[in-house]
């Protein structure tokens, strides 16, 4: 009897065998009726965050790129130009017992149509600390006010964390996620962009507070960090995490994986840029794509500890037609993987 896609992801947080390779997609995306896991997590932090034209709970305004719709803060118009002003500019969200949570997850479940038992449930704060920092500033300023003043930027944060606190915990309790999930991208594809040091100074200590209400509950974490960041792997296992997407192959996933077998799982491992097949997007061969999929599941699938996540930014029919693929072949190579030759 197959374990319901639930039920077969959340075995790979508590280091367990799964009984096929899971297939993750950040967005829930389903195929053949299955998605492991789907974000179940309320309004409450941004209203209209990663909207075209929306902003964040800071006042952050965001733009979407036309390609592919994944939005980033609207060029050359920051808040922050000093860090040391950060307490005149940074205006705090309305007060968080103005929300009824319960409500809200009982209308969150009605207008997603989430079946709890087949997915995963995964809510989360939304809230990304050096990802916010340079949204506020830039990057230019913002790594500079790493430099020069660190005192203030911890300053900063903790003070949106004491906002945050008491409403994560309200969050898990009412909607009682299946994991909380975690996301700052500290890294860029050769190097962080920071030292380790400066990440266990200031954003280690943000991290832990952003994990406690889920750790003291037993719920796992998932961590998303792109680019080449494994210097800060064993500090997200000492916070709670136990998946981490999408474990770009710029790391030393191997190496990882056999380091911390059973402590933290893989997700991801398939780096798009590297797995087009030539030709992209104009008559490319789709055995090329597909077998891309069947390595990195050959590569990082044995003896458990990974799921499969990948895909191709876009919204073009190239993309999607491409996408289609890749989500077919992963469903398939990978329910057969660990010798369910019978799955069809």
């Amino acid at each position: 009897m197959k374990l319901t896609p639930k039920e077969n992801y959340l075995m790979l947080g508590r280091g367990e065998m799964p009984e096929y390779v899971p297939f993750y997609t950040m967005m829930g995306t389903e195929f053949n009726g299955e998605a492991c896991v789907k974000t179940l997590s309320p309004r409450v932090f941004d209203e209209n965050h990663f909207q075209p034209g929306g902003y964040d709970m800071w006042g952050v305004r965001y733009a979407a790129d036309e390609n592919t719709g994944a939005t980033l803060p609207e060029p050359n118009n920051f808040l922050l130009e000093d860090i040391n002003d950060w307490e005149k500019v940074i205006k705090f969200p309305n007060r968080h017992e103005e929300y009824d949570l319960e409500m809200m997850y009982k209308q969150d479940l009605e207008r997603t149509g989430i079946d709890r038992n087949k997915s995963a449930t995964i809510a989360h704060s939304g809230f990304m600390p050096f990802q916010q920092l340079v949204a506020l500033m830039g990057f230019t300023e913002g790594l500079c006010a790493l430099a020069t003043d660190p005192d203030v930027v911890k300053d900063m944060l903790n003070a949106m964390v004491d906002w945050i606190e008491p409403v994560m915990y309200r969050v898990i309790d009412a909607y009682k996620p299946d994991i909380w999930y975690m996301l700052d991208d500290t890294a860029a594809k050769h190097t962080p962009f920071f030292s380790l040091d400066t990440y266990r100074d200031i954003f280690v200590p943000i991290y832990k507070r952003l994990a406690k209400p889920a750790v003291e509950r037993g719920i796992p974490i998932q961590f998303h960090n792109c680019g080449k960041c494994e210097i800060f792997v064993e500090d997200m296992i000492d916070f709670g995490v136990k998946y981490w997407d999408p474990a770009q192959e710029m790391n030393d996933l191997l190496g990882i994986k056999e380091k911390y077998k059973g402590k933290i799982c893989l997700v991801g491992c398939w780096d798009w840029d590297s797995k087009m097949p030539k030709g992209w997007p104009d008559g490319y061969d789709e055995e090329e794509l597909r077998q891309g999929v069947r390595d990195s599941i050959d590569k990082y699938g044995k003896d458990g500890g990974y799921s499969f996540s990948g895909g191709i930014p876009g919204k073009d029919e190239a993309s999607k037609k491409a996408n289609k693929i890749v989500r077919e072949e992963a469903h398939y190579y990978g329910h057969r993987f660990y010798g369910d030759t019978d799955f069809e």
